[in-house]
């Protein structure tokens, strides 16, 4: 099986609905790929950050029963990170957030050269952009970089970070390491707001970034590079809520991407088969649009995908 490591942050979702009373279910978008990932029988283990209460024990369990590996030890934190998730009548979620971001000291280790590297590494949303562990994942992601190629999964949150030139300075950065960038066209609306998603696709190629998906909603996706742009339309789909849908979408991708052949570590800036691609983004689309038919963040398996 090819071994994914994932990157990020893991929390517990207060979803609120109108009329409804809140349900708190498993999060974060790292944990979220890291689950959608391990669905589409992808091996996985996850880097991440909980404290040592109750949430943290619901998270862990509910990793534990999804196949997750631990890469290294997630208890780290005061307390385990909290986003409160207002559904609207249109199934979209605004979120509010109680969180910390660091890592265990361990993770270092992930990048020695002795250590046998993964197939691909996954950062996703604000490992690279919060302090303290922002510093901790951008060393690890220069050093393992060399050796196993990078998605690097942008996922905005400026209700957290800002949406100034920090955060800017801070996506670069981190685009500057990665084979390939997803994004949705509201991040890059957050990151650059006086350009298109296409056009702010083409900055971040030219910040060092090897290719760079975009989620597009009911327009479907596209994939930038430096060969040109490659389009593809949403499957039809009655949304009951977006949560976890962008985090399914990026690992659907890399998982179809792992699949084609399309990623392959020291080779950064080669062409892009635009049959695979479409391959890849077709996977990505459809297992996103099975999120979105369902509440919560619950990506599909790959029989559900393929079925």
């Amino acid at each position: 099986m090819t071994r994914v490591l994932v990157v990020g942050e893991t929390l517990v979702d207060v979803v609120r609905r109108a009329e409804e009373a809140p349900v708190e279910l498993p999060g974060g978008s790292a944990a979220n790929a890291a689950v959608a990932l391990a669905r589409l029988g992808v091996e996985v283990s996850l880097a991440t950050a909980l404290g040592r209460d109750r949430r943290g024990a619901l998270l862990r369990q509910h990793l534990d029963s999804e196949g997750v590996a631990w890469a290294v030890d997630p208890l780290v934190l005061d307390r385990t990170a909290v986003a409160e998730a207002e559904i609207d009548d249109r199934g979209t979620a605004t979120y509010r957030f109680d969180l910390a971001w660091r890592l265990s000291p361990d993770v270092a280790g992930l990048g020695d050269e002795g250590a046998e590297p993964p197939d691909a590494l996954l950062v996703s949303s604000l490992a690279p952009v919060l302090d303290p562990g922002a510093a901790q994942v951008v060393d690890l992601v220069t050093r393992l970089g060399r050796r196993c190629p990078v998605v690097y999964d942008v996922n905005a949150r400026p209700a957290i970070t800002g949406a100034g030139p920090g955060l800017w300075e801070a996506v670069r950065t981190m685009a500057a390491l990665a084979d390939v960038v997803k994004a949705s066209d509201e991040d890059l609306g957050v990151l650059l707001p006086s350009a298109g998603p296409v056009e702010a696709a083409r900055t971040l190629l030219q910040a060092g970034a090897g290719a760079v998906a975009l989620t597009l909603g009911e327009d479907g996706s596209a994939w930038v590079d430096l060969d040109g742009v490659v389009e593809l339309g949403a499957p039809p789909v009655e949304v009951v809520d977006t949560i976890g849908a962008g985090d399914t979408y990026g690992a659907g991708l890399l998982a179809g991407l792992l699949r084609e052949g399309l990623l392959r570590p020291g080779e950064r800036g080669h062409r892009w088969p635009r049959a695979g691609l479409l391959a890849a983004l077709d996977l990505a689309g459809r297992a996103a649009a099975v999120t979105v038919s369902r509440a919560g963040a619950d990506p599909p398996t790959l029989s559900e995908v393929e079925g």
